[in-house]
């Protein structure tokens, strides 16, 4: 096989890789939340991933950005996707969401992002040219995309809802997880289109950097106001080498190549397999049951996110 055989195999494979990274998520904030407070431990991340990604950037010579400019857009995604999703994520599950409820309410993600798409096109459309800043295509939603995007949230809906009508997630909800959650929601959303309407493409070793450098400095005031302590316990231990490892240098690294690759829209449409993967997962390595209902949702949303990408590859 030769290298651009290779390399078009790791393309196709990208969506899936990234997927199954990006699942494991709340099984570390499983084995690590009870050990450490939220802003301290993805703090802790952000630094451990920087001291991985410096000398691997200075050892390959790797260029930063070009300019200030790019410094600053790269800083604002790390603000919104680092720092404000992870962050509203976490402190919404430290503070007594279950996990049911938190992944059904990020996973609207793709919804917001579609209207936002179709929003813009529309404007675009009856005033100047169909491209955003920078010549990036908008990529309008088609008819296609939206009922598969309406699926998937079905299908997610689906999956949670043994989660959401066991009592234990809506039990917990008040104002301030909720405000989490939301923010969480509001910030990926908001990174995913601001980094592929503003970033210009970059490697993406040095780029994850710069973001990771950013949320440090935002998370930073918010771990010092913590009073909790990080526990080092294996468990601990274990969840923080995954995160930086799988989730950071692994699973982020994937999603800023996926947005500078592909349609918005059909990139924020995998996160629609989080939470079923995630089921799926805590199956094999935690006994969860797993109903007729998980099956199908599952089903029905891997259905909803073909219809998304089929017509935008990613």
């Amino acid at each position: 096989m030769s290298a651009a055989d290779d390399r078009s195999a790791w393309v196709r494979a990208m969506p899936a890789v990234f997927v199954l990274i990006w699942s494991t998520g709340f099984i570390v904030a499983r084995f690590g939340m009870p050990h450490a407070p939220p802003f301290s431990l993805l703090l802790i991340r952000y630094l451990l991933s920087m001291a991985c990604f410096v000398p691997w950037i200075l050892w390959a010579k790797v260029a930063w950005p070009q300019n200030r400019a790019q410094f600053l857009h790269l800083s604002v995604t790390g603000v919104l996707m680092h720092a404000g999703y992870l962050g509203g994520v976490w402190a919404a599950v430290k503070a007594g969401m279950g996990s049911g409820l938190s992944a059904l309410i990020v996973g609207i993600q793709p919804v917001l992002t579609a209207i936002w798409l179709s929003a813009l096109q529309a404007r675009t459309a009856a005033t100047e040219s169909p491209e955003g800043a920078g010549g990036l295509p908008l990529h309008a939603v088609t008819p296609r995309q939206w009922l598969g995007l309406l699926l998937g949230l079905a299908g997610l809906l689906m999956v949670v809802w043994r989660k959401l009508t066991q009592g234990t997630a809506l039990d917990h909800v008040n104002a301030l997880n909720c405000g989490f959650a939301v923010l969480a929601l509001l910030c990926i959303t908001a990174g995913t289109l601001y980094q592929k309407r503003f970033v210009q493409p970059c490697d993406v070793r040095s780029a994850n950097t710069v973001q990771l450098f950013a949320a440090a400095c935002v998370t930073l005031p918010l771990a010092l106001l913590e009073v909790d302590s990080v526990d080092w316990v294996p468990e601990m231990v274990g969840a923080m080498a995954w995160s930086v490892l799988g989730l950071t240098l692994g699973g982020s690294s994937l999603l800023y190549l996926l947005i500078q690759r592909g349609a918005a829209a059909s990139v924020s449409s995998l996160m629609y397999l989080v939470p079923p993967t995630t089921a799926l997962m805590a199956w094999v390595l935690f006994d969860e049951p797993i109903t007729a209902m998980t099956l199908a949702g599952t089903a029905l949303t891997a259905l909803g996110v073909s219809q998304v990408v089929r017509a935008t590859k990613i």
